[in-house]
């Protein structure tokens, strides 16, 4: 690490060229490449993804995606003779256009090629009953994740091209929904300048300091997100992937380099000369950013243990970002600190150096705060543990599915589409269930039609479409549409029982019925990982727990951080859900309706917050540990290293809140939960389980949080984060003394 920030410091020109062409390189490869983002939400095993089989292999038309247009006379009705015209006209552009299969009119026409004629191909009609709102549906010739942006967005300007005075259209559907998600817009940049201003103050009010930080970061996440819009190509990335990859990565971006910076300043304060400044705190809080970078890594990794595809490419687009990340603060950042040299300090601390040559005594809050946790162990661990209880309480009514076009933006179409057909048919029509049947016979077909006209009746079913069979006979498809939206619990309990119902259906036939349609592929998502949870969550405790047993030499300090970072994980899933399932402070987040949780949102918060809590423990614990290796004494370790690491604890944290804070208010409503999830997480774990808890706990258990029987002593590895032979005034848990 020493030899690294020598030859970053002395051939900065060099590094910092390189960082650039790479930014401008990469950039404009990527550009010009364009990306393809997933949006694949089935699995191979799954009951919905068998009915999609089924329709691929027997039912063509029936194989891609299915979605709407939404038509409404805004004066008189859709059977005056204009306003007909206007929709079958417009409707037959639409089935014209390249990637779609064929359309099925409000009128109960279905138009396919060759002519379009609507003749010999008699359909519902499906006219709401005042007859100013129709739903045509439109099958498109693959799944959503499979057509093409612009064929998307061609759809929508044709059939948004009979707009009118008279005339509303508006979209629903996968595709369109994919093709309409809002992308983030200001909050990148509400984060970097509330970070901006943290740091501004933690510098005490030094500008080029508090720049530094941002300019690694912002280095590393152009860098990274040019890399992931590149790697589209190669495997699947959700569209969410590179707005995550860039929440995370800025958060922690900045945390290594406020470290780094800190204990570089504090060097200078101590005297030394920029450059060896600048090695020492490569050489200690390199040390510790290297550590947790990897941590974070591990964790985000750690998904793969899921076995689930679709977030193989979340995990290594943001595990790859978070890892450019760490390796900018470790060669950037120092070659920056050379072009600062001492104007990295202000003028007034220039002056404090004759005072205090060897740098500041430690005083002040956090020792005397630190001295108060000592006093009152007991007391305030089971004060901060309630706490932490209340605030993750609701964690056990979390409920998770996907949310429905009703939380999308007002304006957009595929929301406006959502409410036509609410007011004109019921909710239940944005997401309806596809019963999708295999028949070997005519009287697997007469039980299949038995068994859907049965569902008509069933409470929460808003009515049946009558039975479409497929061209060679063995494949029967009904569309039922529940009364309620397609998150509404209503609608999961409604799948569960037509689910439930099917053995019986089955029963003396050859007869095989599946359920399929979003609805029903986001409850098997959900299910899947469920099921897959308690192992991912055993992978990446197991590999946390080893790393900080090798790096502190002790079975218990791993064991307390593990079941402190889990309770950290329980309340941010608790705040999750109290925001957004049971509505709490909706009207300030910002959306519309409350539902379950997205489905992968508990999976994706537990690796990359068991990761960023990790940091906070090794750069506090490793201060503590240097003490008892010291001393020997356990209060005075635990006293000193809470002292010494507080500050830049809480002023870490506090950058890392209000970056994830800022993508609350804007974006789609899954970054608005990744947001809320990060930022209580964040909060909880900084201010109350590092600030309170881990401490407390520690003076209550004593000596042995530093037990390690010999054997096993001798049997792993030593990992040392602290830098041997730094003098003392110049280990790593300095970081920020100067601006004490």
């Amino acid at each position: 690490m020493a030899s690294l920030a020598r030859w970053c410091f002395r051939h900065r020109r060099v590094v910092l060229g390189t960082w650039l062409l790479a930014l401008i390189l990469i950039g404009g490869i990527a550009h010009s490449s364009g990306s393809t983002y997933a949006t694949n939400f089935s699995f191979p095993a799954t009951d919905s993804s068998r009915a999609l089989a089924v329709l691929q292999a027997n039912f063509p038309t029936q194989a891609g995606d299915l979605d709407q247009v939404v038509v409404q006379a805004k004066s008189g009705t859709l059977d005056d003779p204009a306003t007909m015209q206007a929709v079958t006209a417009v409707l037959k552009r639409v089935a014209a256009l390249p990637d779609v299969r064929q359309v099925r009119t409000p009128y109960g026409c279905v138009l396919a090629t060759p002519d379009f004629s609507c003749d010999g191909h008699p359909e519902p009609v499906v006219i709401s009953a005042d007859r100013t709102i129709g739903l045509a549906t439109v099958n498109l010739s693959a799944q959503a994740q499979d057509v093409p942006k612009s064929a998307v967005t061609r759809i929508i300007s044709t059939a948004q091209s009979a707009d009118s005075s008279s005339l509303n259209v508006q979209l629903g559907g996968q595709a369109i929904s994919n093709n309409e998600r809002t992308k983030q817009s200001f909050s990148e940049v509400l984060g970097v300048l509330l970070s901006l201003v943290v740091l501004f103050f933690a510098f005490r009010r030094s500008i080029l300091c508090a720049l530094l930080p941002l300019i690694s970061a912002l280095m590393a996440i152009g860098v990274g997100t040019s890399v992931i819009g590149l790697l589209t190509h190669v495997f699947a990335i959700p569209e969410f992937g590179p707005i995550l990859a860039t929440l995370v990565s800025l958060g922690v971006g900045v945390d290594y380099a406020l470290f780094i910076v800190s204990r570089h300043r504090n060097g200078l304060l101590a005297g030394a000369t920029p450059e060896e400044a600048a090695v020492t705190a490569l050489n200690t809080s390199g040390r510790a950013v290297l550590f947790a970078g990897l941590t974070v890594c591990i964790a985000l990794l750690g998904m793969f243990a899921l076995q689930v595809s679709f977030l193989y490419g979340v995990a290594l687009s943001a595990a790859f970002v978070v890892a450019l990340t760490m390796v900018a603060s470790l060669t950037l950042l120092p070659a920056m600190l050379g072009f600062f040299g001492l104007k990295a300090l202000r003028r007034g601390e220039r002056r404090r150096l004759a005072e205090f040559p060897q740098g500041e005594p430690l005083q002040g809050f956090w020792l005397r705060w630190s001295q108060g946790i000592q006093g009152r162990a007991r007391y305030t661990s089971v004060v901060a543990l309630g706490l932490i209880v209340v605030i993750a309480l609701p964690f056990f009514s979390l409920r998770q599915g996907l949310a429905d076009a009703g939380n999308d933006p007002v304006a957009s179409t595929t929301r406006q589409a959502y409410d036509l057909l609410a007011k004109g048919f019921g909710p239940g029509y944005s997401g309806p269930l596809e019963l999708v049947a295999e028949v070997n016979s005519p009287s697997d077909s007469t039980h299949f039609a038995d068994f859907a006209k049965s569902l008509a009746g069933q409470d929460d079913v808003a009515s049946v479409q009558p039975i479409r069979t497929s061209p060679n006979g063995k494949a029967a498809v009904a569309v039922v549409y529940p009364s309620t939206s397609p998150q509404a619990v209503q609608t999961s309990e409604l799948l569960h029982r037509v689910r439930a119902a099917i053995p019986a259906a089955e029963a003396g036939t050859t007869l095989a019925i599946h359920v399929g349609g979003p609805t029903a592929e986001g409850e098997d998502f959900s299910h899947a990982l469920s099921a897959k949870m308690p192992q991912f969550v055993a992978v990446v405790v197991l590999l946390a727990f080893l790393l900080l047993m090798a790096v502190f030499r002790s079975i218990l300090i791993p064991v307390v951080a593990s079941i402190m970072n889990l309770l950290s994980i329980g309340a941010a899933l608790g705040a999750l859900t109290a925001a957004f399932q049971w509505g709490w402070g909706k009207s300030i987040i910002g959306y519309t309706k409350t539902g379950p949780i997205e489905v992968f949102i508990p999976v994706m918060l537990f690796a990359i917050l068991f990761g960023l809590s990790m940091d906070y423990e090794v750069f506090l614990v490793s201060r503590m540990h240097e003490e008892w290796v010291n001393t020997g004494d356990n209060d005075q370790a635990v006293t000193l290293g809470q002292a010494e690491t507080g500050r830049v604890i809480t002023a870490a944290a506090l950058i890392m809140i209000l970056v994830f804070v800022s993508f609350i208010f804007g974006g789609q409503l899954v970054i608005k939960e990744f947001g809320l999830g990060f930022a209580a997480a964040i909060f909880i774990d900084a201010f109350v389980i590092r600030t309170v808890l881990v401490p407390s706990v520690m003076h209550v258990i004593g000596r042995a949080n530093w037990w390690l029987p010999g054997w096993l002593d001798r049997a792993i590895p030593k990992v040392h984060v602290e830098a041997a032979g730094v003098p003392a005034d110049l280990t790593e848990s300095d970081a920020l003394s100067s601006s004490r």
